[in-house]
Order: structure tokens, then sequence, then C-alpha cells
């Protein structure tokens, strides 16, 4: 029943109720167990990603979400002072002005290796809708690598060593969306943090001078092989909401309160609004009449006999009754 209801809410066809998804940040696991645990039970997720089917990278140390270092599967650096949250790049790998170092960078080659008999296995024998256990962030990974600040001027310059590696880790990224596309899963995944409070982070046309194609040949990819694609991207990206459908993305999750729903409104029932609630604001802030009140709003604006996803992210500042109301609503207004 939970992938059918996903499916019909991706394609406007009256689900019987609202499709859910939960993101539980470590840090809500470590303030509040218990809780979590009466959510996910009372409200099941609908939507999981095929995670743990590839092989793993032995350049990975310590633990992402601890307090110290971390080290990532791209030798990227990150530190961490705060214990249930992902930590920051200080020390980026990528330094020299020319990206003469960028072989430096270790490419997870070993990601290629996908038990696919596994995968296909966990997908017939789960009634979820399965998200691909890779997910592509070409503007985050060049980030990790370069960190952000070099990186927006290499972005203004053009310059060609990062040109000439944003190539390589493209087809690193197609390579794998095609091995994850030859799978059993229902969609394909990928994500960037595109938007400040207000704007985007990088000028509208460079977006789609660069990122854009990437990201329309990762949908080529998922429509070729009758898969769904679902991208993730916070803050304000209200200026590339019109980019993303075209290029096929089935369903995004974006911050929706932070652009407004009424400026979102003409988008309805052309893209599914893939949550989320305004975790700025209402779920630390509020009470639950204000989310009962914000649930029937985005009801109100944004649903188009299907279209959008009762989802939000429980992290930092999260009220576990704010959390559990969201979906609450969601349950009566669908």
């Amino acid at each position: 029943m939970s992938r059918k209801i996903v499916y019909k809410t991706i394609e406007f066809d009256k689900p019987e109720r609202a499709a859910r998804d939960i993101w539980v940040l470590p840090w809500a696991n470590l303030k509040y167990p218990e809780e979590v645990k009466r959510i996910r039970e009372k409200y099941p997720c609908d939507i999981k990603s095929a995670n743990g089917f590839n092989e793993q990278s032995s350049t990975v140390r310590g633990d992402m979400h601890s307090v110290g270092t971390y080290v990532d599967p791209w030798g990227c650096i990150f530190e961490n002072i705060f214990e249930g949250i992902h930590g920051e790049i200080k020390n980026p790998i990528v330094r020299d002005e020319d990206w003469e170092d960028a072989g430096n960078v270790h490419f997870p080659f070993e990601w290629h290796n996908v038990d696919k008999d596994a995968v296909n296995a966990y997908c017939r024998n789960t009634d979820v809708f399965v998200l691909s256990g890779f997910c592509a962030r070409p503007f985050e990974r060049l980030q990790f690598i370069r960190g952000s600040e070099m990186l927006y001027m290499d972005l203004a310059l053009r310059t060609d060593g990062m040109m000439e590696f944003i190539k390589k880790l493209h087809k690193f990224n197609m390579d794998l969306m095609e091995i994850w596309a030859g799978t059993d899963v229902d969609s394909l995944f990928m994500m960037d943090d595109w938007g400040a409070q207000n704007n985007l982070l990088i000028n509208p046309e460079l977006w789609r001078e660069i990122f854009k194609p990437m990201y329309r040949d990762y949908c080529e990819i998922a429509k070729a092989c009758g898969k769904k694609m679902f991208m993730h991207s916070d803050g304000n990206i209200l200026k590339i909401y019109p980019d993303l459908i075209e290029i096929g993305v089935d369903a995004l999750n974006s911050q929706i309160f932070c652009m407004g729903l009424d400026e979102l409104r003409e988008y309805a029932g052309k893209i599914t609004f893939w949550g989320e609630m305004d975790r700025q604001h209402m779920l630390s802030d509020k009470e639950p009449a204000d989310i009962d009140m914000a649930v029937r709003e985005i009801k109100e604006k944004l649903w188009m006999d299907g279209g959008c996803i009762a989802q939000c992210e429980f992290g930092p500042g999260g009220k576990p009754k704010n959390v559990e109301q969201t979906f609450e609503t969601w349950s009566k207004v669908v």
C-alpha cells in the first residue's frame, strides 16, 4: 500500500491518504528516543532509501555525527563540535588555484560494486517506495572538496581546473546513476542545497549553464529506465523551480515556507512537494495548533489530487509534539 500511495501522489491520482516521510537526525534520536519511536510506530514512513548495498570505502574514519574529525569516502575532512549533527570542512583537499592538486581527491569507485540481487530482493520484500542508495550532489561535493569560498570564486571565473574536475565528477555520478537505474528501486535521488534565505547562492544563469545540464542528464537516465526522480534542495530556490520541473524532477523536498506557499501555488499539479514543514520557526517555536493550521494551508494551496507528501525533518530545536502534529493533521485532511 505504501508504494502505491507514493506513486498515486506523484501522478496526481487521488491517493487514499497523504504519503508520509520523516527525516530523523541523530540529534533527535539522542534527545528524544522514546518520542521518535512513538512517532515512527504511529506514522510509518512510506519512503526509504536502499542504503548499504554497495562496497564501502576504506578511506572513512570516524563518525560524521559525532564530535571530532570525520573523513568521508572522498577523503574530505569534517570537523564537528556538536553531537548529533554534521560537521564542517575546515581544510579542503583542493587548495591550488588551478586545481593542480585535484589528484588528492579519492573518487570512491568502490561504490560501483552494488549488490544488485540484494537490492532487488530488498525492493521485492518491502511495500515502501524505495529510493536509490546513491545520491548525486555535484555542487555540495565540489564545496566539500574545495571549500565554499574558493569554489564560488572558481565558478565566477570558470577556472579550467575546476571545469575539468566537474567533467570527471559528472561522469562518476552518471555511471552510478546508470547502475542504480538498472535495479528495481522506484526512484533515483539527487540533492544540492542551492538557496540562501531569500535567493539562490549563485546567479541563476550560472546555475543553468553549469549545473542544470548535469541534473538533466540524471533525470534522463531515470526516465529512460522507468524510474522517478526525487530531489532535495534547501533554501529559497524559487527561481529554479520551473527549471527542475522542466528537466523532469518528480518530487522536490524544499523549504516551501521559506519561499511562500502563494509563490509556489502556480507549480501545484506540475511537481510533487515532498514537504517540508517549516523547521526554521514552526517545528521549533510554535504549538500544535499552529502546525495544524500550516498543514491545512499546504493542503489548500498545493494539493491537486496528490502532489504533496507529508514530510518533515526532526532536527535541532524541533519539538516532538509539533512533529507528531504534522502527521496527525495530514491524516485528517486527506
